[in-house]
């Protein structure tokens, strides 16, 4: 081996350790999980202090941001998981009785399109969130009221269908993730196509 090639292999090396250079970075994520949890339980102490004393609809906006600080949590294990997994070091747990239905096949491309709608749903919760707030400081009998509870209702349906074919990217963009096995049709239909006849 030349002095080149020794040299070559020693950078190869610096550059592929580099990974790691991440894996603090997640750690700090797994960190801010905690302290977010802890902004959970203290909205749903305020919560159960006020219950009594909260109109329906200010319960409705507490309870959502309840859910908003869930899927924002969801966002961070995806994050954190995932790209651990993908970018730094394989997490082994093909075999684990808890491992999560997402992690099934994650890679790159699909941790992008599922963050994407992680990031699509937490919109539609403040979107939601601003709706109810509006609906409070408005007159329903507006004309201006109507026109903008029109307006919000097509854009979640339109999220909807947006969402929806986000789904069926998703399942036909399925194919073998790190440490999983061609599928044996695939390997078949490739057979057949290298076969002179």
């Amino acid at each position: 081996m030349t002095g080149l090639k020794k040299f070559e292999t020693f950078f190869e090396g610096i550059i592929f350790w580099s990974r790691w250079v991440q894996a603090p970075l997640y750690m700090g994520l797994v960190i801010g999980s905690v302290l977010y949890l802890t902004k959970f339980f203290q909205e749903l102490y305020h919560i159960f202090v006020q219950t009594a004393d909260l109109h329906e609809i200010k319960m409705m906006l507490k309870i959502l941001s309840l859910i908003d600080i869930s899927m924002v949590m969801n966002l961070l294990v995806m994050v954190t998981i995932g790209g651990y997994s993908i970018f730094v070091s394989k997490i082994d747990v093909d075999m684990h009785d808890d491992k999560p239905l997402w992690l099934e096949g994650l890679d790159a491309g699909q941790l992008k399109i599922k963050l994407a709608t992680s990031l699509a749903s937490i919109s539609g919760v403040q979107l939601l969130k601003t709706f109810i707030d509006y609906r409070l400081e408005q007159e329903k009998s507006s004309t201006e009221s109507i026109v903008m509870e029109i307006v919000i209702h097509m854009v979640f349906i339109l999220s909807a269908l947006l969402l929806s074919q986000t789904e069926k990217i998703v399942h036909s963009y399925h194919h073998p993730g790190i440490g999983e096995e061609e599928p044996e049709e695939t390997k078949d239909d490739e057979s057949k196509e290298d076969s002179p006849l």
